[in-house]
């Protein structure tokens, strides 16, 4: 069966190589790339930055606005060179550009800190980001979309950066060095997201799949440590998302049908000072499901509108929302369905985002005034063979929040970050655990219910200065809660950069970093009110050497120690660190949810070595990564017991990369192991162990993902088509074991064997 899958493939690639293309009468179509340049700094608009596609001779000069516009570029993916007197040469690639419409850019240029000596001045082909100085990576739209295996799911691209673990197949969740899934924000155009998934888990940023649409991505910057005072309230990681500007010359659109949705997104302008983008996207797994037989089905729906409107010169406000509508359908016309929805947390959610930014120009920095809203509403249940309700949990989660923050440029190689955050926080929650025992022993008796008014506030102050080759930047941020007994919480941070050279730069960074329990964690008893904020103090060392300029080596070690996290009053082997990935429920012994009584006990440690090599795209047109990370994560509960977190994997490898041939066609190729992580195992009896504790590992598991692009030019119609083979040798995913007691039978994989998708888009 497996060899007939392949050869098929193999097969429909080849037909689909040799297809003719409409495009080549118009092959001679042409596009342009308009944007505006600025200092990366201050945001001011920077006059007389030269603009030159590489490997062309066409370029064009910023104006007075700083914006520039280049005319009759031929259809094909290209780099982008921004240089200027006394500022960083950069360059941005993959820029596709087609006829359909003009290609906006967003250019930041820094100021150049080495001078005089045998120092040159190159481009830059890896952005800084000043906030995030160490362990960050940034991709770009199309470095998102052409991951093979990655659904197009900003999410699930940044799965392959060093030091994220993959905890279950089919899953999303963030595992950033040794820190639980709870640990990562998301910040979507400067609004703090609780979560941007599908289906997300409560308390936690996992889900299958993210509801952000990736064509209005313009990029994502993920740190997984050492980011500055700016961000707060997290441990591990900060993923940040810009969303692109819509169109300004016309009104246009997109339909699109991927791996698992179809979709309309509409853009244009809105007079002569502003744009708007409009998408609506829904979900057809639940026709595949259910014509299939599947017992557990589900759907769901997602939306997005951004606007920017220009009020001045030196004002703009930016207006974002999206929403998304998650609903489960189970059929349980069978014994055997109504076995396997039994052990299914069903779970019909919806969430819906807003926010509204004011940004303001001064001259030597910018002010960003920001209000938004997060609504999560979840209805979750668990039922057994007979639909009895086994668990349930109703809770809404409202937050309002307003945000204001300063950069300002004192001199030319200082700059000083300041800012005030207030939120308000509406929270309702019943919880209904009757009489449950888990497969430990432990005996579970749940009613409870938590309807309140709470209040979050933060303050923060950070200043970066440059001598000559070294970079120091110092901050402190001040956080308070009210809901918990010990709410405030002080967070010194600094970080130093030296370069060495204009090929290499060394880094240093030690800071402390508090994080709220989770709304949902102190539900069920009063004293849950009691936790304190949990805290880790993070150290890393690294180094970054550039092999050329479109080539980049980096090395860092870290060290993350863990101390007052929740950990469980009744299973003394348990601790929060280790809960909140998967889809949960009654074989997890519904622990993510907090159920338990729980005191600030528990701590651990995370420590690791992480090996990272890129090459971006440039005159030669083929792109890659490798990453191989080490690391080991540890933690303890009430019992004292120091055991290996549920994510502790030892050693992880991803290789990615893939060659563009010319302006229709990309293949791109992704491969990934992943050693073991721990597990509990079963008892003769099929019960488990305390003692026995996360002490197996499942099986190394590894994959190969293959994705082969098709772009046709018709006019102004632009049809991307692309084949998609995840798991290409057809390996089964080694999963954690579980006793099927309809099959009376132990399963221990997850995989559907061979997985091709299909997606098409046309861009109108």
């Amino acid at each position: 069966m497996a060899f007939f899958r392949a050869s098929s493939l193999i097969i429909f690639i080849v037909i689909l190589f040799n297809l003719p293309s409409p495009a080549e009468p118009n092959s001679g179509s042409t596009g342009s790339i308009t944007g505006h340049v600025v200092d990366a700094a201050t945001q001011e608009p920077l006059i007389g930055a030269n603009m030159q596609i590489l490997d062309t001779t066409l370029g064009t000069v910023s104006n007075v606005d700083g914006s520039f516009n280049i005319d009759r570029i031929p259809n094909g993916t290209y780099a982008l060179q921004v240089t200027m007197i006394g500022y960083k040469p950069i360059i941005q690639t993959d820029l596709v550009v087609t006829a359909v419409k003009p290609l906006e850019l967003k250019v930041a240029l820094h100021q150049t800190v080495l001078q005089g000596g045998n120092i040159t001045v190159r481009p830059n082909y890896f952005e800084a980001i000043s906030d995030k100085p160490l362990s960050v990576n940034t991709q770009s739209y199309s470095e998102i979309r052409r991951l093979p295996g990655g659904l197009e799911d900003v999410v699930r691209a940044i799965s392959i950066m060093p030091g994220v673990a993959q905890v279950q197949n089919g899953r999303n969740d963030l595992i950033v060095r040794g820190g639980a899934p709870s640990e990562n924000l998301y910040v979507v155009d400067g609004i703090e997201v609780p979560n941007i998934n599908h289906f997300g888990t409560q308390g936690a940023t996992g889900g299958p799949l993210s509801f952000i649409n990736l064509d209005y991505i313009a990029s994502t910057t993920f740190s997984s440590g050492g980011f500055g005072v700016r961000y707060g309230d997290k441990l591990s990681s900060v993923t940040s998302i810009e969303l692109r500007e819509g169109r300004k010359d016309q009104w246009g659109g997109k339909a699109t049908i991927s791996a698992t949705q179809f979709g309309l997104n509409l853009e244009g302008p809105l007079k002569d000072k502003g744009t708007l983008v409009l998408s609506a996207r829904r979900s057809y797994l639940d026709f595949v499901f259910k014509a299939a037989g599947f017992a557990f089905v589900p759907e769901y729906w997602d939306f997005l509108i951004k606007s920017e409107y220009a009020l001045g010169q030196h004002d703009r406000l930016n207006l974002v929302a999206f929403s998304a509508i998650d609903d489960v359908k189970l059929f349980n016309d069978t014994a055997e369905k109504r076995y396997d929805n039994s052990r299914i947390l069903a779970s019909d959610q919806y969430q819906a985002v807003s926010g509204l930014s004011w940004k303001h120009l001064f001259g030597s920095g910018f002010s960003t005034v920001t209000l938004s809203n997060n609504r999560y509403r979840y209805n979750i249940e668990q039922a057994d063979t007979l639909r009895n309700p086994v668990f349930g949990n109703q809770s809404l989660e409202r937050e309002t929040n307003l945000t204001a923050n300063i950069v300002y440029k004192p001199a030319k190689w200082t700059e000083l970050t300041f800012g005030l955050q207030g939120r308000m926080v509406l929270f309702n929650s019943e919880i209904r655990l009757p009489n449950y025992a888990t497969g430990f022993g432990d005996s579970l008796n749940i009613d409870a219910a938590l309807d309140t008014t709470a209040y979050k506030a933060a303050g923060w102050l950070q200043a970066s200065q440059t001598l000559n080759r070294l970079t120091i930047s110092a901050g402190l941020r001040l956080d308070y809660f009210n809901l918990i007994e010990k709410g405030f919480s002080l967070s010194p941070r600094m970080t130093l950069q030296y370069q060495l050279g204009n090929l290499t730069q060394l880094s240093v960074s030690a800071g402390r970093y508090y994080q709220s329990p989770a709304y949902v964690w102190i539900v069920a008893h009063p004293e849950n009110r009691r936790l304190e904020p949990i805290a880790v103090d993070q150290y890393i060392l690294g180094v970054q050497q550039l092999l050329r300029d479109d080539l980049k080596v980096t090395v860092e070690g870290y060290y993350k120690d863990y101390r007052n996290y929740p950990a469980s009053a009744l299973r003394p082997y348990l601790v929060m660190a280790n809960t909140g990935a998967g889809f949960g429920g009654s074989e997890e012994g519904f622990a993510s949810f907090g159920i338990d009584p729980l005191v600030s006990a528990g701590s651990g440690f995370a420590r690791g070595v992480e090996l990272f090599v890129q090459k971006r795209t440039s005159h030669i047109p083929h792109y890659g990564i490798l990453s191989i990370s080490y690391n080991q994560s540890q933690f303890k509960g009430i019992d004292g017991v120091l055991r290996p977190s549920s994510y502790d994997q030892r050693w992880i490898v991803n290789f990615g990369g893939g060659y563009i041939f010319n302006s229709r066609w990309e293949i791109s190729g992704k491969f990934r192991l992943a050693t073991g992580r721990p597990y509990t195992p079963y008892n003769i009896d099929l019960t488990k162990s305390a003692a026995l504790y996360n002490s197996e590992r499942i099986a190394v598991n590894h994959s190969l993902d293959i994705r082969v692009d098709r772009r046709w030019s018709v006019n102004s119609w632009e049809l991307i088509t692309y084949l998609d083979v995840q798991n290409v040798y057809n390996r089964p995913y080694r999963d954690v074991p579980r006793f099927n007691a309809y099959t009376e039978e132990f399963e221990d994989r997850a995989s559907i064997g061979i997985l091709p998708s299909i997606g098409v888009s046309l861009e109108f």
